[in-house]
């Protein structure tokens, strides 16, 4: 047995149960051992261990996806604190392992504990062989899926680049220029087709620049009215125009310190254009209705 011998463990592998999920069995019953390994060795490639450090010992050697854990373990049987200690060793070390917990004890307050600390699912003494099966099945599914999407987020995480997804040289170009012109406070004109990422390029040049921990403003030019689109700019003093009750900054002034991003630049009409490119040049606003 793996509680105390090794040969138990891989007397259930074998040449076919390679591929076979791992299931570890920790309990300081030997019959309850051989009874679970017995009804589970067709499913699962059995570990078993007869206390917390074997337990621990197994479980880092062999990285079991699922954990059937009995909650009194020697040498302090008569209680939980054992079977709780190994529960949140094992949870410390594998965030993703399914640790169902037994128990002869079945007092409720013992289960909410075990669920409390991370366990997956409890399950009282004596174990139905045909619940536990479910239930294994259950978990090893879930199991799975979570470690496929951590998986795939550690890719997708490895692929990318300030919420960019990209590993083709072009897109490559696209982040060496992110890098170079977010070193500078230079004006960005930022070219490409509707859904391209113009606003996730934009985003990416305002982290990684000088100006980061500021403001990002963005204001989409072509929704706004155009009677409208340069008190939104560069805000009004008050009583400017009918219903200017208050002065209001503009977003230009809101974006102090930070970046403006303006998508759709191209809607905007002649003589805001003009007046924008004075903003752009002297670093000066005039708000509708100020002097």
């Amino acid at each position: 047995m793996v509680g105390g011998k090794s040969s138990e463990a891989t007397s259930t592998a074998g040449a076919s149960s390679a591929a076979l999920p791992k299931l570890l069995i920790v309990d300081d019953e030997e019959s309850i051992r051989t009874q679970l390994k017995w009804a589970l060795s067709k499913e699962y490639e059995i570990l078993t261990a007869e206390d917390r450090p074997r337990a621990l010992e197994v479980f880092l050697a062999e990285r079991p996806e699922i954990v059937i854990l009995d909650l009194g373990l020697p040498p302090h049987a008569d209680s939980v604190s054992e079977g709780l200690a190994a529960l949140e060793e094992m949870r410390q070390q594998d965030s993703l392992a399914k640790v169902i917990v037994s128990s002869g004890r079945s007092e409720r307050e013992n289960a909410l504990e075990a669920i409390g600390r991370g366990a997956y699912d409890f399950l009282p003494k004596p174990v139905q062989v045909d619940e536990l099966k479910l239930i294994l099945a259950r978990a090893f599914h879930v199991s799975r899926l979570e470690r496929e999407y951590r998986d795939l987020q550690q890719r997708v995480g490895a692929r990318s680049y300030e919420g960019m997804l990209g590993t083709s040289p072009k897109m490559q170009e696209v982040f060496t220029a992110i890098r170079k012109v977010a070193t500078t406070d230079a004006p960005v004109l930022v070219i490409g087709e509707n859904g391209t990422g113009k606003e996730l390029a934009a985003l990416a040049i305002h982290r990684l620049g000088s100006r980061g921990a500021g403001p990002f403003v963005a204001i989409n030019c072509g929704a706004i009215p155009e009677n409208l689109l340069e008190s939104e700019l560069f805000g009004h003093e008050k009583g400017s125009f009918t219903g200017a009750h208050a002065q209001r900054k503009g977003r230009v002034e809101l974006a102090r310190g930070g970046t403006l991003f303006l998508d759709e630049i191209g809607e905007l009409s002649g003589p805001l254009q003009v007046k924008l490119l004075r903003f752009l040049q002297e670093h000066r606003i005039e708000r509708v209705g100020g002097r």
